[in-house]
């Protein structure tokens, strides 16, 4: 599930998603990210929502991470085997085997926009 890099929570961000998020709240080492349209929208995660991820987060069993591969940042559930950890994307799939190193944080926040009762 590929990611869209949106800023550090830091500077302020102006995105629907983010009106209810206190940004000033959470730690400096904290980034956004929105979700792709490769999400869907039937799952945990859907497209369009911002993840708040923490760089500083150690990771733990069955977080949600932001992977960089391919020059590009990409979403995976942490499954650790060791001192390794076993990514799975979290809509299902293949996964892959990975260190710390490859993992750019940790997603601490899920914020999605709401929907217009009007509509």
């Amino acid at each position: 599930m590929r990611l869209t890099y949106l800023g550090p929570l830091a500077i302020g961000i102006d995105h629907p998603a983010l009106d209810d998020v206190d940004c000033d709240s959470y730690s400096p080492s904290c980034f956004a990210v929105e979700v792709g349209p490769d999400a869907g929208v039937g799952g945990a995660v859907i497209e369009g929502d911002v993840l708040v991820v923490d760089e500083s987060h150690s990771l733990g069993h069955d977080d949600l991470a932001v992977v960089e591969m391919d020059d590009a940042l990409h979403l995976y559930r942490v499954f650790r085997v060791g001192p390794r950890f076993r990514l799975l994307p979290p809509s299902g799939g293949n996964g892959l085997m990975a260190t710390a190193r490859m993992v750019r944080g940790v997603v601490v926040h899920q914020a999605r926009c709401q929907l217009d009762e009007a509509l």
